[in-house]
């Protein structure tokens, strides 16, 4: 790829890697006519003369001298120019935030951004959505996360009390997540004032610094806006609905619990979230990503409390239906404390298709590798099951993948994941899985199988 890049008419670099190489050449050449002539006309003493022979390589035949000299100069050359390069360079590149290579800083300059290879739109919240905007974020793609706004815990839950806006943690990860910023500015939006009892106790400072940009822009989207261009945010984030929503869950007892924070402290088998209002407003560009997008991900995250939220916001399951975009759901890799406890990768679509997600799904991405998440067991969490996968494929397209992080397998690896979710979107485009109403009911297959259509598996 950077070969090619190199390579491409235009980037104004063939030129004068031409003229430096007649360059060397011609001075060789003046430089070697200049030794023959003192070589034929000057009697070197008999005591160097030997020296002068292995020096000018007299004991090894034509043309093989000649080819030695130029393949070992040719090198020569070639490793000196690049390592001056890198060298004159460094104290340039390495400050660069977007860690690019030459070729395609070159490339960018002279030709502008490249065209990307899909528009994809990632729905949910909490640490599950920037995850996989980190792993996004490294291809050459268009981001647009669309991010849940019923936190009412911790920092966020506080700002939006008080100040009356959306709570900002799940879009600060966000941003943060994409953000092409140095590192001390991304830790600097993390930071999280200690507990010393002072009224900053808890509170995140990227949380402060969006509270504080939405007073001075007079918009939560301007600050989200603003706050994308100070962090160098490569893709946009944006809430799925501005309106004050309260997360609610019914559970199967049939008790009624009003707020994220206070479902995720629950223990019982969640029947069905809504939203206090219901059917709120949705953020009108959020719609339009989805109906111009190449690739839809939902998930992974909290099922009911950072995914399906979105879902019930009015209009964004219409877009769903109406997009023609390649739609996978992500199952979340280990089942969550209060919320999924026992559930199956099925059960989880299930919980999709109760909120009205019924037929949307085109792909369901689920983490094959169990091994890393055993000795999660005594904490009371368990990988998700695959148990029942067979029931599902006649209408969706069941991937199995390994996109477990091993060293913290309660979550996704950020690049797994995204490799995975591209490697599907690039199948979609090649006609290779079914999208919408081109769904036909399939097997799924398991096993080791390279070919993507179908529940297809492996890496």
């Amino acid at each position: 790829m950077k070969l090619r890049t190199w390579l491409r008419p235009g980037m104004f670099i063939k030129r004068w890697i031409l003229l430096l190489t007649c360059g060397v050449v011609t001075t060789s050449l003046g430089l070697a006519m200049g030794l023959a002539w003192i070589y034929r006309n000057y009697d070197f003493p008999h005591r160097v003369s030997g020296f002068v022979q292995t020096v000018t390589l007299q004991f090894i035949p034509h043309p093989y001298r000649e080819l030695l000299m130029v393949s070992l100069g040719g090198a020569m050359t070639v490793v000196g120019f690049w390592q001056l390069s890198r060298s004159l360079l460094a104290p340039f590149l390495d400050h660069r935030a977007d860690r690019r290579g030459l070729a395609e800083i070159i490339h960018a300059h002279r030709f502008g951004p490249e065209a990307p290879e899909f528009r994809v739109v990632a729905i949910g919240g909490g640490t599950g959505l920037s995850t996989l905007l980190r792993g996004l974020k490294a291809h050459n793609v268009a981001i647009t996360a669309i991010v849940t706004t019923g936190d009412d815990g911790g920092s966020s839950g506080r700002l939006r009390q008080d100040f009356n806006i959306p709570p900002p943690g799940d879009i600060r990860n966000c941003l943060v997540a994409l953000a092409d910023a140095e590192p001390l500015m991304s830790d600097l939006f993390q930071y999280r004032f200690p507990e010393v009892g002072s009224s900053l106790d808890g509170h995140s400072f990227g949380n402060l610094f969006i509270a504080a940009m939405t007073q001075i822009t007079g918009s939560f989207e301007r600050a989200v806006a603003e706050s994308s261009r100070v962090l160098a945010v490569r893709g946009q984030v944006m809430p799925s609905t501005l309106d004050d929503i309260t997360v609610c869950a019914e559970f199967s007892d049939g008790r009624i619990v009003h707020g994220e924070s206070a479902i995720a402290r629950e223990r019982g088998r969640i029947r069905r979230v809504f939203l206090d209002p219901d059917r709120p407003t949705a953020y009108e560009p959020a719609l339009l990503a989805i109906l111009s997008a190449d690739l839809i991900v939902l998930g992974p995250g909290s099922l009911y409390t950072s995914v399906i939220p979105n879902l019930l916001v009015d209009g964004v399951i219409q877009a769903l239906r109406l997009s023609s975009a390649l739609k996978v759901f992500v199952c979340n890799v280990t089942t969550q404390r209060g919320e999924t406890d026992g559930y199956r990768a099925v059960d989880h679509l299930e919980a999709l298709r109760r909120h009205g997600a019924e037929g949307i799904v085109d792909c369901m991405l689920v983490n094959e590798n169990l091994e890393p998440t055993r000795r999660l067991a005594a904490h009371g969490v368990t990988g998700v099951s695959l148990d029942g996968l067979d029931r599902v494929a006649a209408s969706v397209t069941v991937v199995l993948r390994d996109v477990v992080n091993r060293d913290q397998p309660w979550r996704h690896d950020s690049t797994k994941l995204a490799a995975a979710l591209l490697e599907l979107a690039r199948a979609a485009s090649r006609g290779e899985i079914p999208v919408g109403r081109d769904r036909t009911p399939q097997p799924t297959v398991g096993g080791r199988a390279r070919s993507v259509p179908l529940g297809m598996s492996g890496e």
